[in-house]
């Protein structure tokens, strides 16, 4: 089946999703050039706006077939560009790249070449990976390659922003105005950093001509290929696209489709001047784009199909982007090629409304049609939104493909205004990537990496030596078998989290000093409030806000196994710690008797069981007290989420077995999930559990929750669900997403993959392709508990 509403985006989606992923090699040797040439003789964020704009003078220009939205981040689409500043890969990261079974990308011989005689010869020793790993000491590269924590910046750049409204309120030379005005202010006698501040505002208004120059660059571009046109209405839609293009992004956008070609121009820009892992998204879609659909619809130049097929050609262009190829750890902590775009819908308008609107519900309908893995979409449900559009988003998602996800508004906005913000700008703010909040055009929040809580638990357990790799890695808190209360053991792991936290955080703040001096990132300073106002980067704390968040993983794994050693062996004396160390050791075989006790019959989260539940809140209580408030050195404060992407899958295979039954090797608890199994009392136990927790501490909680399709297929079961997230959101829970699958058909994919290629279920914070999975995952998914009502 195509899927499409229109012959024109059946086609592109079809092209989409049957084109391979490749490697395009064109950035990375435009970008060589230019440092080449402009190396030495300017300032940094001088040499990052030029070889920005050099960039987009020379880069390939493609217009697919049909489309009405153009711009790829590649040469065509599935092209993924690589950025050697950041991670300058080997011949043998290629190699990996093209001939691994999951999330491979084509390189062909050319790439090959041009790798080997051009990129590496002149990035091998520049690139900021390699400064970061040469900064790091042994203490964080133990942790590191040990699965205490991961690093987001080791082979990516600060990233997870969200476009404002500011995009559709002006066009570049506004913005080349401001930054003129604010160089023309400058104080050179009083002072003392004027001349920084300069260089900074500079680099930002080439950044700016450099998106000019792209966008004029695909007018000509589309004019030429009008004249060649035989085909009259295609000729007239290329001349359309010229036109947009002589308007957006040198101007503010008049149009529902100038509008949607300004952010696609700016999302291009952004993506291609760095690798910012999350992404970039356009945050409220649904009302950036409003005023301008009703414009058009009372001008006569729209209808609702005509604004649905753009919408549906722009989830196409965010499909033809793959993430930026990854290697090691950094691929384990996130094997997908989800660039975790996320388009935030509904929730409240800024003076704080209902904020739905008809282009909601065009959204839906789209994200309904397409099917697409890109964009994450998700949907903000407050108490003012109408039952009508969670029910919908409720139909979209039994429908078991993982989206949409459900947001709570109430929780985010009270999230931002605890972390600080105003009320104007946290009615701004949203989510992106998988569940983090910010607010949109105004903040820079930037994923650190994951943290191993259970492996933190693991060492402590050893007396701060890692059973794994055979080093002490942590602090000697004392033989556990000497502990003579659970409060003793627990005073250990706090102790253990500190130091781990601490080590983590001060390899954070030398990256971050890194990046703040080598790697500034003009073209994104000129989008986020106040960087031209205070003339200072992005990356060096030239935001509104910055906030650094670290990423708790496996609660519901280190939460069982305390309730383990608590219940066994301190409160019922069922067996002696040595006895369960020694089981653990052996993975429990020869155990079967502890192992039998540990698994089947000990208090577990998830069941609304407060034995237990104290336990998680006391977990994360620590954790949030142990990172939240942290200074950095761009300004920046610290704040915890709780996600794994495909972190948790990593972190298990890095550990022995675990206290509450867990075997050597197998993937952790996801999210703020309970382990597979445990919970066993149904979805509102479930939710309960997870609502001890207290979400609004956080910038973020993931919850998943799986369903038989016959659990949810007519009318009573869209109200249970959609009552389920009421209830959830009523008690400060900030999202819940569901799997909706028979286990059956995925048992029969795993045996015949290739009958299975348009399967997609919901890992964690995405969507993803069921045969893009490793196996472990693969099975994680397959054991998550099966709910009803």
């Amino acid at each position: 089946m195509l899927r499409g509403s229109f012959d024109r985006t059946k086609k592109l989606r079809k092209e989409s999703v049957d084109t391979k992923p490749y490697i395009s090699i064109e950035r990375a040797k435009l970008i060589t050039e230019a440092y080449k040439k402009y190396e030495g003789s300017v300032e940094t964020p001088i040499l990052r706006a030029l070889a920005f704009k050099y960039y987009m003078e020379n880069r390939s220009l493609c217009i697919n077939e049909g489309e009405l939205i153009v711009g790829e981040k590649g040469c065509s689409a599935q092209g993924a560009p690589t950025y050697p500043e950041l991670c300058c890969h080997t011949m043998d990261d290629l190699e990996i790249m093209d001939k691994r079974d999951k999330i491979s990308f084509k390189v062909s011989e050319d790439v090959r070449q041009i790798q080997k005689e051009e990129i590496i010869p002149f990035w091998k020793n520049r690139q900021l990976r390699s400064k970061i790993i040469n900064s790091m000491d042994k203490q964080w590269i133990d942790c590191y390659e040990n699965g205490i924590f991961t690093e987001f910046m080791e082979q990516r750049a600060p990233g997870h922003t969200v476009c404002g409204d500011i995009i559709y309120k002006k066009g570049f030379l506004d913005l080349k105005k401001e930054i003129k005005d604010e160089i023309d202010n400058l104080d050179f006698i009083n002072d003392l950093n004027a001349y920084d501040k300069k260089t900074q505002l500079e680099a930002m208004d080439i950044a700016c001509d450099a998106i000019i120059i792209y966008a004029q660059r695909y007018a000509k571009y589309a004019r030429e290929l009008a004249q060649n046109e035989s085909d009259e209405n295609r000729k007239k839609e290329l001349l359309l696209i010229a036109d947009n293009c002589e308007v957006v992004p040198m101007n503010k956008p008049n149009t529902y489709h100038q509008a949607l070609q300004m952010y696609w121009f700016v999302h291009i820009g952004v993506t291609t001047e760095l690798n910012i892992w999350d992404a970039f998204s356009p945050g409220r879609l649904d009302q950036h784009l409003y005023p301008f659909y009703k414009d058009d619809l009372e001008n006569g130049i729209i209808d609702y199909n005509k604004a649905k097929e753009l919408l549906e050609c722009l989830w196409v262009k965010f499909n033809n982007q793959p993430a930026p190829p990854k290697v090691g750890i950094t691929l384990k902590e996130s094997g997908t090629y989800t660039d975790f775009a996320n388009i935030n819908t509904g929730g409240i308008t800024s003076d704080g409304k209902n904020g739905v609107n008809d282009v909601s519900y065009i959204i839906l309908d789209v994200m309904d049609e397409m099917r697409l893995l890109q964009p994450s979409s998700n949907v903000q449900i407050s108490k003012k939104t109408p039952q009508k559009f969670l029910q919908r988003a409720c139909e979209i998602s039994r429908q078991g493909w993982g989206q949409p996800a459900f947001y709570n508004t109430e929780a985010i906005l009270q999230e931002l205004l605890d972390a600080g913000k105003t009320l104007e700008d946290a009615r701004h703010g949203g989510t992106s990537g998988c569940v983090e909040t910010g607010c949109f055009g105004k903040e820079a929040y930037v994923l650190t990496g994951y943290l191993n809580l259970p492996k933190i638990l693991e060492i402590t357990l050893n007396n701060g030596f890692d059973p794994i790799s055979k080093k002490q890695i942590g602090l000697k808190t004392g033989d556990a078998k000497e502990f003579s209360t659970y409060e003793d053991l627990f005073d250990a792991f706090k102790n253990q989290l500190k130091h781990f936290v601490d080590i983590k955080i001060k390899g954070n703040n030398v990256i971050e000093s890194i990046y703040a001096k080598h790697m500034p990132s003009p073209l994104m300073s000129v989008i986020v409030d106040d960087c031209i106002k205070t003339a200072k980067d992005y990356n060096a704390g030239g935001a509104r806000y910055n906030t650094k968040y670290i990423q708790g993983v496996g609660i519901g794994t280190i939460t069982d196994s305390l309730a383990s050693i608590k219940y066994n062996i301190f409160d019922n004396k069922k067996f002696t710690m040595e006895e369960l160390l020694n089981a653990i050791e052996n993975n429990f075989e020869g155990y079967e008797r502890i192992h039998n006790l540990v698994k089947n019959k000990t208090p577990k989260y998830g069941n609304d069981d407060d034995y237990v539940d104290d336990l998680m809140v006391n977990v994360f209580n620590s954790f949030y007290q142990e990172v939240t408030g942290r200074r950095s050195p761009i300004g920046g404060t610290y704040r915890i989420n709780m996600l794994p992407t495909t972190c948790h899958v990593y972190f298990g295979e890095v550990m022995g077995a675990s206290s509450n039954g867990r075997l050597k090797g197998k993937p952790l608890s996801e999210g703020i999930s309970p382990e597979k199994g445990a919970d066993i009392n149904g979805p509102t136990s479930v939710i309960k559990s997870c609502s001890k927790m207290d979400h609004l501490k956080t910038g973020g909680t993931l919850l998943n929750q799986r369903f038989a399709p016959s659990v949810v297929k007519d009318k009573e079961g869209i109200e249970n669900m959609s009552n389920l997230i009421r209830a959830y959101f009523n008690m400060d829970g900030h999202h819940i997403q569901f799997n909706v699958f028979d286990k059956n058909i995925l048992l029969k994919a795993q045996k015949n993959p290739e009958e299975y290629n348009d399967l997609i279920v919901r890992v964690a914070g995405y969507s993803d392709h069921f045969n893009n999975l490793s196996r472990a995952l693969q099975d994680e998914i397959i054991g998550r508990t099966e709910q009803t009502f």
